[in-house]
């Protein structure tokens, strides 16, 4: 049976960083990386649309969810993106930071470069199927066939979403075989699912506007950017975005605002004014929305008696829940804060350490899910070696 000091499960962003962080601090260990897919960093290569939106500007607490967000918040705010990378990075206006080159697979480049020279030893296109504490460490076994023996286990394995990127939730297996539990687990930044009605006839069309999420009469959250109507309802930046906010709760209506520069008023105004020079509704739109989503809000304020002024700074639609993990890019859920101890630490299997997606929190949209797998593979490869005031202390 083959044996390591560390045995890292999970070629994604969390464990490259976290067996990249092991090299850094050079203490001599050995370190061995499995995935079941072929090549490290898939879905890495695949961020920011293709760009490796990896951090952003404004980072904290308030942009985390689930049971360890705080922990998440303070993990992130310790690290800057160039802890992750030698490497330049650009801040675009809206504080979404990424490589200088805006290549996401370049960043597995460099991770295959880092864990190459420090001796990382790599275990690709074979999964771990069984996981079992034994004593002085861990036992492995590979779908390969192969057995290993690991004095510590980092699982990062990501979550449920995108299985074309080999996450596809299985691997949660893996902590319940050691007695974890998984929190209920959802899709996130994720198109969002609204009525039809008053979107028909508008697929393809791109918006800017603010989008906002209510439940009731509470605001969830706000965000302007681009919207994409879709046959089943909105897809872009904003509704990603929003997605975070209403993942699994139910009565939530959405709120397109056309003319984010103006006010109601001045909304109002204008209309009056075309409304006296003879203007019918639909030609009233043109040169304000897309011409098709003018002629259905022109159909629709017919319909419900609605003046276009409203209309074009609240457009409403019933929101219908999200599409499934096949086309999001994170999970909510996974394993609950009160099973993890400030190390990342299992608290009910010591010598078992965690990091990234698998656990659960999630970010919003805007770099801060990398951000929190790069921190947190760092995060957890201290631990593992005992990491204090730079120095590494000896089991």
């Amino acid at each position: 049976m083959e044996e390591c000091n560390v045995a890292v499960v999970g070629a994604g962003a969390s464990g490259c960083a976290l067996a990249a962080e092991l090299v850094r601090l050079g203490a001599g260990v050995s370190c061995v990386l499995i995935d079941k897919s072929d090549r490290i960093c898939k879905k890495l290569s695949a961020t920011g649309n293709g760009q490796g939106n990896i951090s952003n500007a404004a980072l904290g607490r308030e942009h985390y969810f689930g049971s360890l967000s705080s922990l998440a918040g303070d993990i992130a705010s310790e690290y800057s993106p160039e802890s992750f990378f030698s490497v330049k990075t650009v801040t675009d206006g809206e504080g979404r930071v990424y490589p200088l080159s805006r290549q996401a697979s370049s960043l597995g480049d460099m991770f295959l470069r880092i864990l190459t020279r420090g001796g990382v030893k790599m275990k690709l296109g074979a999964g771990v199927s069984s996981l079992s504490k034994k004593s002085g460490g861990f036992c492995l076994e590979l779908s390969s066939g192969e057995r290993l023996f690991a004095q510590k286990v980092a699982l990062c394995t990501g979550g449920a979403a995108g299985k074309q990127y080999g996450t596809d939730g299985t691997a949660y297996e893996l902590a319940k075989m050691l007695g974890h539990t998984i929190t209920e687990t959802r899709p996130s930044l994720v198109q969002l699912k609204t009525d039809t009605e008053n979107i028909r006839g508008l697929k393809g069309v791109r918006a800017d506007v603010v989008l906002s999420a209510y439940e009731g009469n509470t605001r969830l959250t706000s965000k302007r950017g681009d919207v994409i109507f879709t046959d089943y309802g909105l897809s872009g930046n904003a509704a990603f975005f929003v997605s975070a906010y209403v993942s699994g709760r139910e009565n939530v209506f959405l709120s397109l605002d056309f003319a984010p520069d103006f006010s109601e008023a001045e909304m109002r105004e204008y209309f009056e004014k075309k409304e006296a020079e003879g203007y019918k509704k639909e030609t009233a739109l043109c040169g304000l929305v897309h011409n098709s989503v003018g002629r259905r809000m022109a159909a629709r304020a017919e319909r419900e008696d609605v003046p276009l002024f409203e209309l074009i700074k609240d457009y409403s639609l019933r929101c219908r829940g999200t599409l499934g993990f096949d086309t999001a890019q994170v999970t909510k859920g996974g394993i609950p804060a009160s099973e993890i101890t400030g190390s990342l630490e299992s608290a009910l299997c010591p010598g078992l350490f965690f990091a990234g997606e698998i656990l659960d929190v999630d970010g919003e949209c805007g770099g801060y899910n990398l951000h929190f797998a790069f921190s947190s593979g760092i995060h957890a490869a201290k631990a593992i070696l005992r990491v204090k005031d730079g120095d590494i202390e000896n089991d």
